[in-house]
């Protein structure tokens, strides 16, 4: 039987009606639970989370009005869809229960199609209003295809195969150093496949603590654990009908690769704390920047979900090996910046352009980015200086031959950028953000250029 999505409350002082919906409803798949009365109502919405109430307006005691009046006047339910039912001579209380908050209504005695059409239009429209809730800060994150800029051969490539994998329901995962542009990949390939109309949602699986990863990704009921107050929909289930984003997909604990790996195979998941099961409708990207084959042969990545997810991989090449783009991307950085603040600049100088070229950019893209953005800020007239790029002149030692290595500068940047924070690696203001860094590749790269702390031995 296929599961729908909903648990619903039917209020109703007829046991025969009760019953009678409670089966039809149940058939489809929907959680019912059912009251007698409008003060047995509120209390089982008091303690439960419910997808929808079907509320019958003439009861004894308390009305149906009532109840909806008060179910409205708590500030956490007024988002909950209410199906109002009424006596077809007595339809005069439909504008009155519209106007006090109510969904939708129903005649009594009830058509059954007619009801199951009206509670899935309601349940569909409410899904649709958490996906939105959920994407309001996706879309100001502004990231689109339009961003992703390069004429490069390495470029031009990944590009050509975005093209080609996107029209398709593959899952995808894509490799590559950090800052490189994977999730500008991954908004490429969902706004050009068939699903650009539904949610795109994004997961930073690093940035969940472990215990917490599973609940976000495939909800909780309400009491599945400690701190679980009410039910919550997970990443899959908003992203149903689109696609789900699994950035630092190599971050995933054991337990979590073995249910996502069952949620690949099956298309089908469970939240935790409940055994039913929920169709998973969900195109997957993944992205990491961990090597995830030697992670494989180490036993910290799962092989069946490895392969699951490298059905088709796109790597995006790190910033330093195709270097002739970086004149694109100082032109376009400037020119969002400079709209932003305001501001317009000229065309950065050769000579500056060519010492960017020279620089490693250890932070890929994201790093210049962050220099450019910090230039456009700093610079007091339309020509930004270097001194706008890195605050200061960047001293290096000539090699042998007379020239500045890659090494020597990015030693030379990175040891600037530490003595500005005090050698604070983490947090927001510390190096690794500034670098547009993780903090574990910041010191991977002190390490191989054997940067150390001078009161260090």
């Amino acid at each position: 039987m296929s599961t729908e999505y909903g648990s619903l409350l039917v209020v109703d002082d007829d046991e025969t009606n009760r019953d009678v919906l409670a089966q039809r409803l149940q058939r489809k798949g929907y959680r019912v639970t059912t009251a007698e009365n409008g003060q047995e109502a509120l209390e089982l919405i008091g303690r439960r989370r419910f997808d929808l109430v079907l509320l019958d307006i003439m009861m004894p005691r308390m009305s149906g009005m009532e109840v909806l009046k008060k179910v409205r006047q708590r500030q956490t339910l007024t988002d909950l869809p209410v199906i109002m039912a009424t006596a077809r001579d007595q339809s005069a209380d439909v504008v009155y229960a519209l106007e006090l908050g109510a969904n939708d209504y129903v005649f009594k005695p009830y058509d059954i199609p007619v009801l199951l059409a009206r509670v899935k239009t309601q349940l569909t429209l409410k899904r649709a209003f958490e996906q939105i809730g959920y994407l309001q800060e996706e879309i100001k994150s502004q990231s689109n295809f339009e961003e992703i800029i390069g004429n490069s051969p390495a470029v031009r490539d990944v590009l050509e195969k975005v093209k080609r994998v996107a029209p398709t329901e593959t899952t995808v995962l894509i490799l590559g150093e950090t800052g490189t542009g994977k999730e500008l990949i991954a908004r490429a390939i969902h706004n050009l496949s068939p699903r650009r109309s539904r949610p795109l949602v994004k997961v930073n699986c690093g940035a969940i603590a472990p215990a917490l990863v599973e609940s976000e990704l495939f909800g909780h009921e309400e009491g599945a654990f400690t701190g679980a107050r009410e039910r919550r929909i997970g990443r899959f289930e908003l992203a149903h009908g689109g696609t789900i984003f699994l950035d630092e997909i190599g971050e995933l604990n054991p337990e979590t690769q073995v249910k996502l790996l069952h949620v690949l195979q099956e298309k089908q998941f469970e939240r935790v704390g409940s055994s039913q099961s929920h169709r998973a409708d969900v195109r997957v990207i993944a992205a990491t920047n961990r090597d995830l084959s030697a992670e494989v042969q180490k036993k910290s990545f799962r092989e069946d979900l490895y392969y699951r997810l490298h059905v088709v991989a796109l790597t995006m090449p790190p910033l330093r090996e195709h270097p002739e783009d970086i004149p694109l991307l100082v032109s376009f950085f400037l020119r969002k910046f400079g709209k932003k603040l305001g501001k317009e600049f000229a065309e950065v100088g050769p000579d500056i352009l060519r010492r960017l070229q020279t620089y490693p950019w250890p932070g890929n893209v994201r790093e210049l980015q962050n220099a450019l953005e910090r230039a456009a800020v700093l610079s007091s007239g339309p020509r930004v200086s270097w001194a706008d790029f890195f605050g200061r002149e960047i001293v290096q030692q000539p090699a042998p031959n007379g020239l500045r290595t890659l090494e020597d500068a990015e030693r030379a940047h990175l040891m600037r950028i530490l003595a500005e924070t005090d050698w604070v690696i983490e947090g927001k203001d510390g190096a690794a953000a500034i670098l547009g860094l993780r903090p574990s590749t910041l010191r991977s790269r002190m390490q191989k250029l054997g940067i150390r702390r001078k009161s260090q031995p």
